[in-house]
């Protein structure tokens, strides 16, 4: 019994050991940005969100237009503007190099971008993709909000 016990325990441990978590952001900023609210005049809202287990140890940079957005883990979300009328370049860390996503964005509309774990050749790499409103609405209201400005690595 006792030995059951204890490695129960054992896994419990080991595996919330395999999740990573990355500093958060205010709890009032985070459920202010789940309103998707319309964006400042003349700019264009970009939710960013990392969404599942899969590579729950991985953190992985998120940049938009070269400039630091943050480190996403497992179930977080970020939140920016950018500018309406312009094409806007969302770069993610991956295994040895970046994926990079361009989007051209229109003034009062959000867009969301959702960052996914692949497997890799030695660790998880990660890419980013455009996802519907309806889809990002939906798996943001499920997150939480990733404090901005903190990468690990400089842009490369």
């Amino acid at each position: 019994m006792k030995f059951s016990m204890l490695a129960a325990v054992s896994a419990v441990l080991m595996l919330s050991a395999c999740v990573t978590s990355v500093p958060m952001g205010n709890a009032d900023v985070s459920s202010k940005a789940k309103t998707f609210e319309t964006p400042t005049e003349g700019k264009a809202g970009l939710y960013i969100y990392r969404s599942g287990v899969l590579g729950g140890a991985l953190k992985k940079d998120l940049w938009v237009d070269g400039h630091c957005l943050g480190t996403s883990a497992p179930n977080v979300f970020f939140y920016t503007e950018v500018e309406g009328g312009k094409e806007h370049v969302v770069t993610t860390a991956s295994e040895f190099s970046t994926n990079s996503l361009s989007l051209h964005t229109e003034a009062g509309k959000h867009y969301f971008v959702r960052q996914y774990i692949k497997m890799g050749a030695f660790v998880g790499g990660a890419n980013v993709k455009q996802v519907s409103e309806a889809e990002g609405k939906a798996e943001v209201m499920k997150l939480n909000m990733a404090a901005s400005g903190q990468c690990l690595k400089a842009h490369p």
